[in-house]
């Protein structure tokens, strides 16, 4: 088994039903490229109307100004199917959100940008919610090969499926894997050659009638 394991400071978010507009709230979305949203990300969580800082909001807060690991309510990133919510998430510095379910989206969107989502039952959930909310020891290890999690004394499995699993491994996402099916795809071309060539004046099809003998 290969090992591969995220380690940091972990961030209580226990919020139930925190969604893709409160990860990244939509005047944030005006821009055509993935820069600078960081700043949007939990942006009403973390900044009051003026801009301050909030001092309860935990990601404000010593240890957790350099948080990794999110331990989040129930389904996380419920809402909209903006990818830009991962995208902040991302560029703020976070690895993986550890929670009881996400919203099917969201859970497809993360694939795609090396991100984890370990999923644990409520009862660890609730007990890692409550070793991250103390500041004197907030480190928390995700190992991906053995599917477990380690925070002081906690230590529990986590369920992740196979495919999130060799991408994070991997450092894979979807456009890479459609490059290598192409690929594959250009060499099959070439052992089986199509029956139906297209000309190059007309582009109509040609010799494309098989006979019995080829179904």
């Amino acid at each position: 088994m290969m090992d591969k394991r995220i380690k940091g400071i972990a961030a209580p978010l226990p919020l139930a039903n925190v969604d893709t507009d409160v990860i990244m709230p939509k005047r944030f979305l005006i821009t055509i490229t993935r820069e600078g949203l960081a700043d949007g990300t939990f942006a009403d969580l973390r900044f009051d109307a003026t801009g301050g800082k909030r001092a309860n909001f935990a990601l404000n807060q010593p240890p957790w100004t350099t948080t990794s690991i999110l331990i989040v309510g129930d389904n996380f990133g419920c809402g909209s199917s903006r990818e830009h919510a991962v995208w902040g998430l991302r560029q703020l510095g976070i690895d993986a959100c550890i929670g009881t379910g996400f919203a099917g989206i969201f859970y497809d969107n993360v694939r795609k940008n090396g991100f984890a989502l370990p999923i644990v039952s409520p009862a660890v959930r609730d007990a890692l919610l409550v070793f991250a909310g103390d500041p004197k020891d907030v480190e928390v290890v995700i190992d991906l090969g053995q599917r477990g999690i380690t925070a002081g004394e906690i230590t529990a499995p986590f369920d992740t499926d196979d495919a999130r699993q060799t991408a994070l491994f991997r450092g894979r996402d979807d456009t890479l894997d459609t490059l290598d099916h192409a690929r594959r795809s250009a060499g099959l071309r070439q052992v089986y050659p199509p029956k139906c060539a297209l000309t190059s004046s007309n582009r109509q099809r040609r010799g494309c009638f098989l006979k019995p003998s080829d179904t």
